[in-house]
């Protein structure tokens, strides 16, 4: 195991070496490239900084007015906890936007329901096979101008929602 720590530890290192060695090798002005990178990426920050913004925003509205407990306890009264966890519907709802968030809200949940219960096991594999469809969307499709999406938040959705149903299936299953 400490051949493995050492390793990662110069990993980085050597990587960067490698680089500016090729560059000055291939004789390219290395530092100026580098430059021109941080400028573009700077530039492209700016230009998602209100996309970024409006996702934040949007997830503390959600969690602060209610509306996930609100829908969490409606699908409660349609689909009984045995198939699908109520107490899963914000996390569901909350990870489609932010994945800080949705560890968040796993916390609770592990705090509230413990790591190796159903409603656990759901979440942790919940987490692992969904994804921040808006935040994803929003991050690529205004990095590279995209207007219209077209299909893909119906296809996002729709194998997020497979996802979630295949993670309900699974846990049951492994309890």
């Amino acid at each position: 195991m400490r051949i493995l720590q050492y390793l990662s530890d110069l990993i980085i290192p050597f990587v960067v070496l490698y680089i500016v060695g090729y560059g000055m090798a291939a004789k390219i002005p290395v530092y100026d490239s580098f430059i021109k990178g941080a400028e573009t990426g700077l530039k492209t920050v700016a230009k998602l900084a209100p996309t970024f913004i409006g996702l934040l925003v949007a997830t503390g509205v959600l969690r602060a007015s209610g509306i996930l407990e609100l829908t969490a306890g409606m699908i409660g009264r349609i689909l009984p906890d045995s198939l699908f966890p109520s107490a899963l519907v914000p996390l569901g709802v909350v990870r489609l936007f932010s994945s800080g968030a949705a560890s968040g809200l796993l916390l609770e949940i592990y705090k509230q329901y413990g790591t190796d219960s159903l409603t656990g096991l759901t979440a942790s594999l919940m987490m692992c096979c969904t994804e921040t469809i808006f935040y994803t969307m929003s991050v690529y499709f205004t990095s590279v101008g995209i207007k219209k999406t077209r299909y893909t938040l119906c296809g996002a959705l729709l194998t997020t929602f497979a996802g979630i149903l295949a993670c309900a299936v699974l846990a049951r299953q492994m309890v």
